[in-house]
């Protein structure tokens, strides 16, 4: 079992920067939307100095201070419809953001080669993908608009408190660099400690997910003593790890907390002071006490959503970490033909150990072609190859001259890979057909559906747009393998690679599945990776596989005179 790496500082700044571009014109209103606000709730606290001053210089009237009331009434208005907007569209942005996230995860994780998935354990692809994607879209979604908003109300009465008076603004910065030290001391422990989380609660996610999938096992060999002892031991290193993020946490609050109560005092001290000295008027002492006030809601929001930031951004690595896996899609000439051909294929799902040695195999337009082999012999990889599914770690697999695995990467399906697992996907018929080739119309969906033989959906009375899966239909396996193949059609790939596609069906099911299967054979290529030797019979050719390389080549008569493997295994196979 291995894991995905995580990405790097710079792999995640550049993937920050990526989806702030993506929505730039959206992020400069909400900044400039945030300015307007923070600017409207300077409003109040200006006129209400004015009043203060006012009154006690004894030149106010009544009328006069009504007016100012009015305008600090106003002012609090537009601020609050202003603070209801911006934070509107914040959330629209950060929630942009997120899709943009989540599409690019999934895309990257259906993009991971075949032998990193192998490898992979369930938890940490599991963990990514669920609780890591949710903790960067809380970030993306509350985070990100929060921490800016906040910085712009702090600039914009800074800038104000400057501009009223110089001592005072002076004053309101004393505590900013103890804040700036405490930042950075817990920046510089995050991200580590964060990621150590993260981690831990994916080997929980997997300790979990395979005492699930293995219980009954468990509870033959008598294991459960052991795997509960594995368990604890992830249980504990999970809530090491959260107090270890806990501990940093509870230096950056109060330290915060305290620093921000600081400017507030300095302020009303420094004022007292001047104002018996004509150093500074009671309207500057109020206005600027307010605009200090001011400053306290904006810093320990910053503060405490850079705290989950943190958190989002070990997150964001973790999520990135997926994407350092995915290989760039080349740029692919166009086939010569549909000729497939394999040539020194070398292949291994664990370093050291080869499962494919050297292969050699040439297969021609329109051929039916068998692959057999015991148990293990490398069969499935080597038709796994040859679909493009995975890359040799040697050698080449070719069609028309082009590589398979570039042309899949490329997002062209020449070549199509069909076993027993079908899968039914959440959505219409048509949404479950159509992802094979998007722009084909409905004629095209419909006569895939007849040519494998899909009569039950003439009784969906909502036809294509029938609702499949989870609250849908649900399909049995004979439909859903129809349904699969209907999809294989629709594709129109001109070589199929059929991995045993009906030997986990019951007869009666297999016989309709298979009647489907020959169907969407006909005028195609087909390679059969045959696990019974009935299948291989009646082929044009027949690749003996045996410890990983083609051992004998011919047509069945040929090869059971020849007496060697493959008579073997038909004498084996007919008793």
């Amino acid at each position: 079992m291995s894991e995905l790496p995580i990405a790097g500082r710079r792999e995640v700044r550049q993937a920050a920067v990526r989806l702030l571009r993506g929505e730039r014109r959206a992020l400069a209103v909400v900044l400039a939307l945030t300015a307007l606000t923070a600017a409207s709730g300077l409003v109040g606290p200006y006129l209400l100095g004015k009043i203060v001053g006012g009154i006690e210089g004894g030149g106010l009237t009544t009328s006069t201070v009504d007016r100012f009331a009015l305008g600090v009434l106003g002012a609090a208005v537009a601020h609050l419809l202003l603070v209801r907007y911006s934070a509107l569209r914040s959330a629209r942005l950060g929630e942009r953001f997120l899709a943009s996230l989540r599409e690019e995860a999934v895309t990257r994780t259906l993009a991971l080669p075949a032998r990193v998935v192998d490898r992979l354990g369930t938890g940490d692809l599991l963990t990514r993908m669920t609780s890591d994607i949710g903790t960067v879209g809380q970030a993306l979604r509350d985070s990100v608009p929060e921490v800016l908003t906040g910085l712009v109300h702090l600039v914009v009465v800074y800038v104000a408190l400057f501009l009223l008076d110089p001592v005072l603004g002076l004053a309101a910065l004393v505590g900013m660099p103890f804040v700036a030290w405490v930042l950075r001391w817990y920046l510089v422990r995050a991200r580590d400690a964060y990621l150590v989380e993260s981690q831990a609660a994916s080997d929980v996610a997997e300790i979990s997910a395979a005492v699930g999938e293995g219980s009954r096992t468990i509870e033959t060999y008598g294991l459960r003593d052991r795997l509960v002892a594995v368990a604890e031991g992830a249980i504990a290193r999970s809530f090491r790890a959260r107090m270890r993020t806990l501990r940093l946490r509870n230096v950056l609050f109060p330290v915060v907390s305290f620093v921000s109560a600081v400017p507030t005092a300095l302020v009303l001290l420094i004022g007292g002071l001047f104002y018996p000295a004509d150093g500074a008027g009671i309207e500057v002492v109020v206005t600027g006490s307010l605009y200090v006030w001011r400053l306290i809601e904006p810093l320990e929001r910053v503060m405490l959503w850079v705290e989950f930031l943190q958190r989002g951004a070990a997150s964001f690595a973790r999520v990135e970490g997926i994407g350092v896996q995915v290989e760039p899609a080349p740029a692919v000439g166009e086939p010569d033909g549909d000729r497939v051909e394999v040539s020194g294929a070398r292949y291994s799902y664990v370093d050291g150990h080869e499962v494919l040695h050297g292969v050699d195999l040439v297969v021609q337009q329109g051929e039916r072609l068998a692959i057999v082999g015991v148990s293990g012999a490398g069969k499935s990889t080597l038709g796994r190859l040859i679909a493009g599914v995975d890359r040799p770690a040697e050698g080449s697999v070719l069609v028309g001259g082009v590589p398979v695995a570039d042309l899949v990467a490329a997002g062209e399906q020449r070549i199509v890979l069909v076993t027993q697992e079908h899968h039914v996907f959440i959505g219409t018929v048509r949404e479950n057909l159509a992802m094979a080739a998007p722009d084909t119309g409905d004629d095209r969906l419909l006569e895939a559906l007849r040519t494998v033989g899909a009569s039950w959906f003439d009784e969906f009375p909502e036809g294509l747009d029938t609702q499949l899966g989870a609250g849908g239909v649900e399909l049995d396996p004979a439909q859903a393998q129809q349904l699969a193949l209907a999809r294989v059609e629709v594709a129109d790939p001109h070589t199929l690679v059929l991995d045993e596609a009906t030997s986990s069906l019951d007869p009666a099911t297999a016989r309709q599945a298979e009647r489907a299967i020959a169907a969407v054979r006909e005028n195609r290529t087909v390679i059969a990776i045959a696990h019974r030797l009935q299948t291989a019979r009646d082929a044009d050719r027949i690749a003996v596989v045996d410890a990983g390389r083609i051992v004998e080549l011919g047509s069945h008569a040929d090869l059971v005179a020849r007496e060697g493997v493959y008579a073997t295994l038909w004498r084996s196979w007919h008793g």
